[in-house]
């Protein structure tokens, strides 16, 4: 079993990989589908569209949103395609992370010449 630190390290290169290949110009979906398919063929659990619940401050079950990718049950992966990464991406990622109690995401932006890969960890000290 991976650390989450290992676990990061290996969808940031995977994600390199994919953005040397691939480039910048694609939609979403044409990252999102080459991630899945590249960490799967490396024996990792991927979710793709997972349903994550989200709750409020006292534990109330407030609904559900949809990570991009979850892998081995424990990142959730943000993706984008954008010009740039912007405030409302890291703020989206990381109200994910404390409605849903997941301690570590990346947010991964294809959409420029140059890929972006940042980790957030959200921790009780955090929120």
């Amino acid at each position: 079993m991976q650390t989450i630190n290992q676990l990061c390290d290996v969808v940031r290169e995977t994600s390199f990989a994919i953005h040397r290949f691939h480039r910048n110009g694609h939609v979403e979906k044409i990252y999102e589908n080459a991630l899945v398919n590249r960490l799967r063929k490396q024996g990792l659990e991927v979710r793709q569209q997972h349903p994550l619940s989200a709750f409020d401050e006292d534990g109330t079950l407030l609904g559900e949103f949809f990570a991009d990718l979850f892998v081995e049950g424990r990142l959730v992966v943000e993706l984008k395609a954008a010009r740039a990464v912007a405030d409302e991406h890291v703020a989206q990622l990381l109200g994910y992370l404390r409605s849903s109690r997941v301690e570590t995401g990346l947010l991964i932006n294809f959409g420029s010449s140059i890929l972006h890969v940042k980790k957030y960890l959200m921790t009780e000290q955090a929120a």
